[in-house]
């Protein structure tokens, strides 16, 4: 059974993992495409560096892509490397209720701390939908800590304010990754300390700035490209150095934003998984092998602003 976890314990850098790819990984054919000899090097490399709650399976870590058995392997391996020296939550979202449950008890069973759970995304699921979606989980593995995650483009629409009240009620849910945008401060205000709000890790120092006490949290895909700069702005949040956290979070942005064609996130969310594969080719750090079927491709200059935004954050790697 998972230790039982509240939102005092998610604090600092929450890194979301990809999963390392063996080089046949593109092939339809492939049915073990997880490179667990990276992944626990990766793993390890990360850990050490002081980053160990992590996040598997989103859609840059090729969740819907992977074979139930392969997300089991990575996982394992995931849960040993880590050997308990911190928290992992295991991405299981599939296009229905039934399947998502199946998946997570026997992540658990693996060695998973929590579930990273998003909704189905076949269709749209209004407000009550998401919300009995989630509580039919929780029922189902009732003590299971679980991160929300909340990507308005994946799944057909973002978690209004008063659906995040709603979810902050369900003890086992724990914290959000947060899209971000304006709403963020109201969904935090919602959830009223019972769920930590996570931004992203170049609207952390903003973020926290204005909610200190609440706001001890980012969420982060950068972590396999390098844990430097971020171990740093954790350092200055929990010091309270505004002015080296901006500092930081301004570096994190001018290095992100070559992923981003035309500067516009629309633009980058459908080529979302070939572009973090070109940015893991750009930093160096993980060997990312090639992105698994049907989300191979990418124009050109898409997968340049991805190598181009992996070479700026090893440069923040010296940099911190």
């Amino acid at each position: 059974m998972p230790r039982s976890l509240t939102p005092d314990d998610v604090v600092g850098i929450v890194g979301i993992l990809p999963t390392p790819s063996t080089p046949d990984a593109d092939h339809w054919s492939c049915t073990a495409s997880v490179d667990l000899e990276e992944t626990a090097r990766m793993v390890a490399t990360i850990a050490s560096a002081g980053v160990t709650t992590l996040m598997t399976c989103g859609s840059f870590g090729e969740g819907p892509s992977l074979l139930p058995e392969e997300n089991e392997d990575f996982t394992d391996c995931i849960a040993r490397t880590l050997g308990g020296r911190g928290l992992l939550f295991a991405g299981v979202t599939t296009l229905n209720t039934r399947e998502t449950i199946r998946r997570a008890r026997r992540l658990v069973e693996i060695g998973a701390d929590g579930l990273f759970l998003g909704r189905p995304m076949w269709m749209a699921l209004d407000p009550a939908g998401i919300v009995k979606y989630y509580r039919d989980v929780t029922e189902a593995l009732p003590g299971v800590p679980i991160v929300v995650y909340d990507n308005s483009f994946a799944f057909k629409g973002k978690i209004d304010t008063p659906t995040y009240a709603a979810l902050a009620e369900i003890p086992e849910i724990v914290a959000t990754k947060h899209i971000g945008g304006p709403s963020m401060a109201d969904d935090l205000r919602a959830a009223a300390g019972r769920m930590r709000v996570l931004p992203v890790d170049s609207q952390w120092a903003a973020f926290a700035k204005a909610f200190p006490d609440e706001a001890r949290a980012c969420w982060t895909g950068n972590v396999a490209d390098g844990p430097e700069p971020l171990v740093a702005l954790a350092v200055a949040v929990e010091r309270r150095d505004w002015t080296l956290a901006e500092r930081i979070c301004e570096r994190m942005a001018w290095a992100q934003a070559p992923m981003f064609p035309g500067g516009k996130l629309e633009n980058f969310v459908d080529y979302n998984i070939p572009i973090a594969h070109a940015r893991l080719e750009g930093s160096r750090l993980v060997k990312s092998g090639p992105p698994r079927p049907p989300y191979t491709h990418a124009p050109e200059d898409y997968m340049e602003g991805g190598r181009e935004t992996g070479r700026r954050w090893a440069s923040l790697r010296e940099e911190f």
